[in-house]
């Protein structure tokens, strides 16, 4: 709202002067004033014109200007003084909603408004309208919108609230309500007793979040959404997959007693309060919604992105790009979602069109405390919700025991949320009944906070004295069923009485990633056939380095395709960017579907790939492999990222976690920023098929290489994906030609499972003559080599007097040397795949070349690299190691000092 104080308080006239201008003409006065002025018909109704004379009374007009002034005032600041804290008394956050403020005294409350109309109280008294306003805006529920600046987004607002929140909830509503919120509390007792002072995160306290997921999930049915994807760290999670999901108690118990499953093949498994969960659940109405709770580590908002992710590809996948079928549900803890970074990222994603997922419905557990660090030390802004500003994401503000509140706020965000297709924020404000986890003792540090909350009744226990002291007849005997049934239910789960649990059947994804399998040893001695048919690879050229006629691609960019397709046309040859392409486009036609996403992965970071071409005179985008397939499910997608790798990196393995028929592909702007998405790398990457066993093909490319810019443009931090490499989690491949490019990336998509792929990608040799390859190696039986021989030394091995084996860039710098020197007694043997290790295919090599000492050579310090990892784990046969000093950064930043280092490693290599 703005500030229209000064209005107020001018002379009379001033406003008599706006309203002559409103009757001339409504566009010339501030929609604000035109919307008040509208609401009046004062020339034909007469109330504020003086008797006989047919003018406005501007004193009257200006207090009503004020009474409506105070409205708006309420709708957008009532919520720093509404009651929203069911434990301790709030801060003054100086709403300044005092008469004062506006012009008026306590002389007015008795006097009548026509601005009361504003609020459905037309001619009532002033006193009469601050009690709805405050029964509206300062109750149990606080509204932040204020900086919504769309009239339709804010309007619809106002309107859903001021009618929804007066209204009383049917009996059959009422029962629901007190039947979601037994389930939560009964469940929390249970394990209360049963598993005393074991770590379970409960929800005591914050229990009517599971009223609020079922409010949510109903009205979104209502609205036609077939599945809800929920991502939320461990509090109250139990709770959640028991009595949202429906995992039944006799799952969870054997959790907590670490029961190890019968059908378990692999895996080191995961703590009972980070699992992911689906069902089929069917609501009181009879309508059917699919439920996804995705698995998520302790590192609390980490999950937000890979739900997002999630959503968008199962929207994509199984419901046509029609968002409003799909549902993403998103539970923060208070002190993480004002803390933790990714939130921003994860917002500011929210409506990008690479991104968005058509609205978030973001529920917040807020505990008022972190672990145990108070609100007061845990954020500088009013609220743990002031990220929703960013995005002008409405909020509402919810006493977390008054169960009909959460219930009314939850059912308008959804409704919100299916209509403005926006993200929207319920901050239910609760308690923490015991410590961080129950073992935890938090009198240590809030003793005053424990000793009221030690007295409090929890939300059940109050919503039943509302009831009893509120209710009609019908409500009281309600109540006293419902009291009934609570201590039933409770009785039942103490004698362990079987539940059935729900059926589900599979979605088409799910079957898909049915039809795949784990992976073992022996799949990684040798690489599937990736080759495609010769014909495929001509035409799929000429689709690539084509253009429509109306098209007028910027003049360096069509020499630079025109070289490109006169390199293949003329000399057979394909370099790294189109064979990139070439890989993308091929896996096109064969109905599968790629995503790539990263910061300028459009262009190239290195100006290398060119995926999406611009018109010189329009600026019109072309995607160069859009027009391969008539199917829209099976289109190239490309999008520029935000500034960010966590939440992107994130979203793009949630994105290939939901479908094995896509390949997603990420790559960092330089591979050394990919450790700001490290959380996502160790938390799902690396482990999340040991801990969850769930499998991912989604693709890193992190540009790497000693190329003299500095600590950090050089290193992906190879030894870091290397340290985490075990039971075949990942692949990690340092690749030097376009055709092993190109069948890496095709074999992430042949596999009869499915590996992340984690690949240290070059830059200036991605137009290094040496790695084109002959567009033969494309086709027939070609596939990846994980090792490449030194065909020259290969003509007769019993010359070779040393070996070098290397990977990546620091081949190309070696083979310069080698044919400098003419030196014919050194073989250089290509590691293309670290890990897993090809161990046989380079115990061959050893005995070929029998005669040799090998080496492994390296640009990295020797404590970085690939060296720890090959000594650690490689023992087949004895090597020494060539490489920089061990560094704590992993690069010099000076040109001369690192020309230097370049060319001792060589000269070592070849001296030694």
């Amino acid at each position: 709202m703005k500030d229209f104080s000064y209005i107020t308080n001018s002379h009379p006239s001033f406003i008599e002067g706006l309203y002559t201008d409103f009757t001339e003409d409504p566009e010339k006065v501030d929609p604000e004033f035109r919307k008040f002025f509208e609401g009046f018909d004062y020339a034909v109704a007469g109330d504020l014109s003086p008797a006989g004379t047919g003018s406005v009374d501007t004193h009257q007009l200006s207090k009503e200007f004020s009474v409506y002034r105070l409205i708006e005032a309420y709708r957008n600041k009532g919520h720093l003084i509404a009651q929203t804290n069911p434990i301790r008394s709030r801060k003054d956050r100086h709403a300044n909603l005092e008469l004062k403020y506006f012009g008026l005294t306590d002389k007015d409350l008795s006097e009548k408004f026509q601005a009361g109309q504003f609020i459905g109280l037309a001619g009532a008294s002033l006193q009469q309208i601050i009690d709805k306003l405050n029964k509206l805006y300062c109750g149990s529920v606080g509204v932040e919108c204020g900086y919504v600046t769309d009239p339709d987004i804010y309007n619809w607002l106002i309107d859903a609230v001021e009618k929804k929140f007066l209204e009383a909830p049917t009996l059959e509503k009422r029962k629901r309500y007190l039947e979601k919120i037994n389930q939560g509390v009964i469940f929390e007792k249970f394990l209360h007793t049963k598993y005393i002072g074991q770590k379970r995160f409960s929800l005591e306290g914050g229990e009517a979040l599971i009223p609020a997921l079922d409010a949510i999930i109903h009205e979104a049915t209502n609205d036609n959404v077939e599945e809800a994807v929920i991502g939320m760290a461990h509090r109250g999670r139990l709770n959640v997959l028991a009595n949202t999901l429906g995992k039944t108690y006799e799952q969870i118990f054997s959790e907590f007693e670490g029961v190890i499953p019968a059908d378990k093949t692999q895996g080191s498994g995961d703590v009972k309060y980070h699992l992911g969960f689906r069902s089929d659940f069917i609501t009181a109405s009879g309508k059917k919604i699919n439920l996804q709770l995705c698995p998520n580590p302790s590192h609390l908002e980490v999950v937000d992105p890979v739900a997002l992710g999630f959503a968008r590809a199962k929207a994509n996948v199984l419901y046509n790009f029609e968002y409003n079928k799909i549902l993403p549900i998103l539970i923060h803890g208070d002190a993480a979602l004002a803390g933790q970074g990714v939130i921003y990222e994860v917002a500011q994603m929210s409506e990008l069109d690479g991104y968005n997922v058509g609205g978030t419905v973001h529920l917040v557990i807020n505990n008022q405390i972190g672990f145990t660090t108070d609100y007061e030390d845990a954020r500088s802004s009013d609220y743990c919700t002031a990220i929703a500003g960013i995005t002008k994401s409405p909020v509402f503000h919810v006493n977390g025991d008054d169960i009909e509140a959460v219930v009314k706020a939850a059912e308008i965000a959804t409704t919100f949320r299916q209509q403005f297709h926006q993200d929207i924020y319920i901050d239910i404000l609760c308690y923490r009944r015991h410590g961080h986890n129950e073992g935890d003792e938090p009198k240590f540090t809030q003793p005053h906070l424990y000793s009221l909350i030690d007295k409090h009744p929890n939300p059940r226990e109050v919503y039943m004295a509302f009831l009893t002291k509120n209710g009609e007849k019908d409500v009281l005997q309600l109540a006293k069923e419902m009291e009934t049934k609570f201590w039933n239910d409770l009785q039942e789960r103490f004698d362990e009485v079987h539940q059935k649990p729900l059926p589900y059947k599979l979605q088409a994804p799910e079957q898909w990633w049915q039809k795949l399998r784990y992976s073992e040893p022996g799949d990684f001695k040798e690489s599937p056939v990736t080759g495609i048919a010769e014909a495929s690879v001509s035409e799929l050229m000429e689709n690539i380095l084509s253009w429509p006629e109306d098209f007028q691609p910027l003049r360096k960019i069509k020499k630079l395709l025109l070289d490109k397709k006169a390199l293949f046309e003329k000399e057979g040859l394909i370099d790294w960017g189109t064979a990139e392409l070439l890989a993308y486009a091929s896996l096109l036609i064969e109905d599968q579907t790629v995503r790539l996403s990263g910061e300028d992965v459009k262009r190239g970071t290195f100006a290398q790939r060119h995926a999406v071409l611009f018109d010189e005179n329009t600026n019109l985008e072309y995607n160069r492999l859009d027009h391969l397939s008539n199917d829209p499910n099976t289109k190239f997608r490309v999008y520029n990222s935000l500034l960010s790798e966590y939440a992107v990196l994130g979203f793009e393995y949630g994105y290939a976690l939901a479908n094995p028929n896509n390949l997603a592909v990420w790559e960092a702007q330089y591979g050394d920023f990919a450790n700001g998405a490290q959380m996502v790398i160790d938390q799902y990457i690396t482990s999340a098929e040991s801990k969850w066993g769930l499998m991912s093909g989604v693709v890193l490319l992190l540009p790497h290489g000693y190329e003299g810019s500095g600590p950090d443009h050089s290193s992906a931090r190879l030894e870091r994906f290397l340290q985490s490499c075990a039971e075949q989690n990942i692949v990690v491949t340092n690749i030097t030609t376009a055709a092993n490019f190109f069948h890496a990336l095709r074999r992430q998509m042949k596999w009869s499972f499915r590996k992340p792929l984690i690949n240290m990608s070059p830059k200036a040799n991605l137009r290094h003559p040496g790695s084109y390859s002959k567009a033969e190696d494309f086709a027939g039986q070609h596939r990846f080599q994980e090792v490449i021989d030194d065909q020259a030394a290969a003509a007769d091995p019993s010359k070779i007097k040393k070996v070098l084996l290397c990977s990546g860039k620091l081949y190309f710098d070696l083979e310069e040397k080698r044919q400098k020197e003419n030196r014919t007694d050194i073989a250089l043997i290509r590691l293309e795949q670290i890990y897993p290790t090809p161990e046989e295919q380079l115990i061959t090599l050893h005995e070929k070349y029998s005669g040799a000492v090998w080496f492994w050579v390296q640009e990295e310090p020797q404590n970085m690299g690939a060296a720890t990892y090959l000594q650690t784990n490689f023992k087949a046969f004895p090597y020494g190691i060539i490489s920089r000093n061990a560094s704590a950064s992993t690069a010099t930043g000076y040109a001369k000092v690192h020309k230097v280092e370049q060319e001792e490693i060589l000269d070592t290599a070849f001296n030694v």
